[in-house]
């Protein structure tokens, strides 16, 4: 889908009211995301924060998971944001997440603007690249 065609201002609002139901009380950084699937679903998350740091939850890991639970899919666009409502550039990690929960043309809106998940993990690691690299190719 066209990143023109996106209701991002539906994207965006589904993503504020989600950053709203945040568990941060250590960061106070509070994190909502939002994703348009493939079939017309929205799927939110938040982050969750826990006492033990590394057991936290990035907002992104809750969408996936809603993704998953709700019937799988692809991601068609993604708006992520902080406790401001503004466009929040996810992580290394939550962009591999994103990575194979979409396509290379999944477009997000980051601070710099609308780009797709190719721009922003350029020379992505992804399920294909586990099956070429598991074949045997000398013999």
């Amino acid at each position: 889908m066209p990143a023109e065609q996106v209701d991002w201002a539906g994207l965006n609002a589904a993503a504020v009211d989600v950053m709203h139901h945040a568990y941060a009380p250590y960061s106070r950084f509070k994190v909502g995301v939002a994703g348009l699937m493939d079939d017309g679903r929205i799927v939110v998350g938040c982050n969750v924060e826990n006492a033990c740091y590394g057991v936290g939850l990035c907002a992104e890991c809750g969408m996936v998971s809603s993704i998953h639970a709700s019937g799988g899919g692809s991601l068609v666009a993604v708006a992520c944001v902080d406790q401001h409502g503004q466009p929040l550039m996810p992580c290394g990690r939550c962009r591999q997440l994103l990575w194979e929960n979409g396509r290379p043309g999944t477009v997000i809106a980051t601070p710099e603007g609308i780009r797709t998940l190719a721009e922003i993990l350029p020379q992505a690691f992804g399920p294909r690249d586990l099956v070429d690299r598991a074949e045997d190719r000398h013999g």
